[in-house]
């Protein structure tokens, strides 16, 4: 009977499955990736994978050939280029994310980025915001320089201690 009672007593080690399912309806409702939640020792974590579409790569045009008019791209998340050598290439510092959260390039939809490729920016300047548990912080610039690139898209999700700009001297 004591054995009986302290187990009652215990924290119960067992699975919740309704909870699981909780956990990835909350999921496929955000923009989240992952969701964690911990009872005494009890931890589950939930994830999802989200793999990126694969990327075409065009032949190059020949030199004689007059480039064709296209409509203008939609903005799209930018991803890491495959080529080692585009990587290698890119110097400056890297300006990393402190958060998990959304990246918004400019402060409302219709309002002008915050800075772009070639700006002059001084130390302390907001570069972006990032979006985190519906709170906007601001993304501000280490040191005065110059925007090199911007590494992320608009509404694009990001990871703790990803590359968002390129600041170069």
């Amino acid at each position: 009977m004591a054995t009986e009672k302290t187990l009652k007593n215990e924290p119960s080690t067992e699975i919740d499955a309704g909870l699981v399912r909780q956990l990835a309806d909350i999921l496929n409702d955000t923009s989240l990736t992952e969701i964690e939640v911990e009872r005494g020792e009890l931890r589950i974590r939930v994830a999802r994978e989200i793999t990126a579409a694969p990327v075409m790569q065009y032949a190059a045009a020949p030199a004689h050939a007059a480039p064709a008019a296209a409509p203008a791209p939609a903005a799209a998340p930018l991803s890491m280029p495959s080529d080692p050598a585009t990587i290698v290439a890119k110097a400056g510092e890297q300006v990393k994310s402190p958060m998990v959260g959304t990246v918004y390039l400019q402060a409302s939809p219709e309002a002008a980025p915050f800075v772009q490729p070639g700006d002059k920016v001084k130390k302390g300047q907001t570069l972006l915001i990032i979006e985190a548990m519906k709170t906007m912080n601001p993304i501000q610039a280490p040191r005065d320089g110059v925007v090199a690139d911007i590494l992320v898209g608009d509404a694009q999700p990001v990871e703790f201690g990803e590359a968002l700009v390129l600041l170069e001297s």
